[in-house]
């Protein structure tokens, strides 16, 4: 059953950074899509533009001028893919919010199956990646990846999830709520609970532009899901602590009585510089570690703003939230 007697709006979110290659065909297909689904929902398509330094902007403009469907935000600067998300859900309108990315390696048409998995009660749908055109090599490094995640985490997290999903409106507005420096979108989904399931789905290679996500940033994001959803890296911190102390002072207890028994023996000069510098070189990891947890209470407690608006198109300017 629907949630409502009248049609149901849903936002499509989809954050953008020199996509100007896909933006045409993109659009065709949100197009197609409307006219498909237009007798049960009406859709808008809101799009964030992590200050582009090709055309992307000025292809938004065109778009926005002869679609009043087609509204978009263009940040100051850079802000990073999920800082760029969430800002987008801060300004959509939707009962039900779908995010997809700009590449079309994602299938727009499967809003659909999302919808009606929506209609059914479902608050979170997500889509499960199936299989996706990468190289051997970079699909395992993404498994290990997702499981090391989700087993480190607080709470389950789905594996071979990315951020092509439909939220409903309540979920929305908890994210909104929720003060983060850098979030992890998937993972806060996943903890804040309600229904949620997933539809499997292939992937599609990317056809125009370069991918934004190296090896390095695929890492970052991964550091960020572990510090973001885990307490497991300060809890390892105090068990190996621990248990460097307690091999220590074996360690001391075994010399001790080996110069009681073994006067003789030469001292151990080698094995205290092995010593000192791997207690310096553990001391320092350990510390990073809660440094790490250190820099995000800071962040947090800075509250700067999740992002910064520099132009707006089809948005009044009372509706912009940052």
């Amino acid at each position: 059953m629907l949630r409502s007697d009248k049609k149901p709006l849903v936002s499509i979110s989809i954050p953008v950074l020199n996509e100007s290659g896909n933006l045409e065909n993109l659009y065709k297909r949100l197009v197609a899509l409307g006219v498909k689904m237009e007798s049960r929902c009406d859709l808008e398509f809101v799009f964030s533009d992590n200050h582009s330094d090709d055309t992307t902007w000025d292809m938004l403009t065109e778009l926005a001028a002869r679609d009043s469907r087609v509204r978009a935000i263009r940040f100051s600067k850079n802000y990073g893919f999920q800082r760029s998300i969430l800002a987008n859900y801060m300004h959509t309108r939707g009962d039900a919010v779908m995010q997809i990315d700009a590449d079309l390696q994602d299938p727009p048409e499967l809003l659909e199956a999302f919808f009606e998995r929506w209609e059914a009660g479902f608050d979170v749908v997500y889509g499960v990646r199936r299989k996706r055109p990468e190289s051997w090599l970079l699909n395992n490094f993404r498994r290990v990846g997702y499981w090391a995640i989700d087993k480190v985490s607080e709470h389950p997290i789905p594996r071979d999830v990315g951020d092509f999903r439909l939220i409903d409106r309540k979920v929305v507005n908890v994210l909104l709520k929720t003060k983060t420096a850098n979030p992890y979108l998937r993972g806060m989904i996943a903890g804040i609970g309600f229904n949620q399931t997933g539809i499997a789905y292939d992937r599609d290679a990317r056809v125009a532009g370069e991918s934004k996500f190296n090896v390095n940033r695929l890492v970052r994001l991964g550091l960020t899901a572990v510090f973001n959803h885990s307490t497991v890296p300060l809890r390892a911190a105090s068990f190996v602590g621990s248990l460097i102390l307690a091999a220590s002072l074996i360690g001391a207890l075994y010399y001790v009585v080996l110069r009681v028994f073994h006067p003789e023996l030469p001292p151990g000069l080698a094995s205290i510089h092995i010593l000192v510098l791997f207690g310096i070189g553990l001391n320092s990891f350990l510390l990073g570690i809660i440094g790490e947890y250190i820099l995000r209470i800071y962040l947090v407690l800075r509250a700067d703003p999740v992002a910064v608006i520099q132009q707006s198109l089809n948005f009044d300017p009372s509706d912009l939230k940052l």
